[in-house]
């Protein structure tokens, strides 16, 4: 049942994260990953003397050396994998074009699914009464999920764009939607980018708690949600 914390204002459109909010993320990034390192090991063999701690300790040394990498996803994996790839021994030339096809391998996994059929209805639903929109921090193809009927766009970070909870993604609706920042309602489930972004951005926050497939709600931050649900489809009558 949902839980209002502050008195909500009328909204003109509504913006959804997309990982963990409208799906259980968690497998396809796990089926991805998998995907990217049977990839590699197939096809650039010096790759097999590392483990999957090996590139994550890489992407992280590579983040904190150049931190607009953090707020872009795709252009993280790829550098990654370049100097991966570079530092088993494989001269330029090949690096590029191997971080290159590791990439698309990794990306065609990670959107190789469909958002559940109830989910879909329920924004198909919403979206005859408001303009929904995509605000997520990830890279899936909201067009391969079966997301692209039913959100009129969606918003990624990366290109000087920030992260959630920095403000930029929020405000690029708002002006792409030509409406005021209090009239979007924001549905996530990350207390720490969602519900935060949202607030200290001006827009409105709905915050799903437990994340989407999960049972353990998670706790409080700083700053309250505007209302908090326990399951996506209780928009239905929130909004309805």
């Amino acid at each position: 049942m949902a839980q209002i914390y502050l008195r909500p204002r009328a909204y003109q459109a509504i913006s959804f994260d997309l990982d963990d909010t409208l799906y259980d993320n968690a497998p396809m990034i796990r089926a991805a990953e998998a995907s990217l390192l049977q990839f590699l090991h197939q096809n650039y063999s010096e790759t097999r003397r590392w483990q999957r701690d090996d590139w994550i300790k890489l992407k992280t040394r590579l983040i904190h050396n150049q931190p607009e990498l953090g707020h872009d996803t795709t252009a993280a994996r790829l550098i990654m994998l370049e100097q991966g790839l570079l530092m088993l021994g494989y001269s330029r030339e090949h690096a590029k074009s191997g971080a290159m096809a590791g990439l698309n391998c990794f990306l065609h996994k990670r959107s190789d699914f469909t958002v559940p059929r109830p989910v879909v209805n329920l924004l198909r639903d919403l979206s005859a009464k408001y303009p929904l929109i995509g605000i997520t921090n990830g890279n899936v193809d909201a067009d391969k999920i079966g997301l692209g009927d039913v959100l009129d766009f969606v918003l990624h970070p990366g290109a000087g764009t920030r992260m959630k909870p920095y403000p930029d993604m929020f405000y690029h609706a708002c002006r792409r939607l030509n409406i005021p920042l209090h009239s979007l309602l924001h549905v996530g489930d990350s207390h720490a980018s969602d519900v935060m972004g949202a607030r200290m951005a001006g827009c409105q926050s709905a915050w799903l708690n437990p994340s989407f497939g999960r049972d353990k709600p998670h706790r409080f931050g700083q700053l309250l949600p505007h209302v908090e649900i326990q399951d996506i489809h209780e928009l239905q009558e929130l909004i309805g």
